[in-house]
C-alpha cells in the first residue's frame, strides 16, 4: 500500500505534472531549443531529468508509482512521435529510452514511504479472532 499525500498536496502535484508536460511539449514543439545545443550524452542526460520530475510528480500526485511511471512512459513515447513531425528534430528510440528510465527512477522516489501510522491502521483493521470466543466449554 502506498501512502497518499493529503488532498490539497495531491492537487498541486497533478498542477505540478501538467505544467511539466505542457514545458516538455512546448520545447519538443520547437526546431531550435533555448540555450545552448546539447549533443550526446547531455540530451539523454535532460530526457532523464526530464522525465524524472515528470514521474516524481506524477506519483506523488496518483499515490501509485505504477500509475505515474505508464502515464509518463506513454507521454514519453507520444512526445517522441511528435518530434518526427517538427522541423529540424528527430525522434529516436533512445531518447525514450532515457524517458522511460528517468521516469522509472522519479516514480520510485515518489512513491514516498510507509509511515507507523499508515501500518498501524492496517493492522487494526485487519479482522482478529477472540481466542476466548473460539472455545467452547
Amino acid at each position: 500500500m502506498t501512502v497518499s499525500a493529503r488532498p490539497a498536496w495531491r492537487g498541486l502535484w497533478w498542477a505540478a505534472s501538467v505544467l511539466i508536460m505542457a514545458l516538455i511539449w512546448k520545447l519538443s514543439s520547437e526546431s531550435d531549443t533555448p540555450g545552448p545545443p546539447l549533443h550526446h550524452p547531455l540530451d539523454w542526460v535532460a530526457h532523464f531529468l526530464a522525465y524524472f520530475g515528470l514521474a516524481f510528480a506524477l506519483s506523488r500526485a496518483t499515490g501509485r508509482w505504477q500509475t505515474a511511471w505508464v502515464i509518463a512512459v506513454w507521454f514519453g513515447a507520444l512526445d517522441e512521435v511528435h518530434q518526427a513531425f517538427v522541423p529540424d528534430r528527430e525522434a529516436g528510440i533512445t531518447d525514450w529510452f532515457f524517458d522511460t528510465a528517468g521516469a522509472w527512477l522519479g516514480a520510485q522516489l515518489g512513491k514516498g514511504r510507509r509511515s507507523n501510522t499508515v501500518a498501524a491502521t492496517d493492522s487494526e483493521a485487519s479482522p482478529q479472532t477472540d481466542s476466548n470466543s473460539a472455545r467452547r466449554d
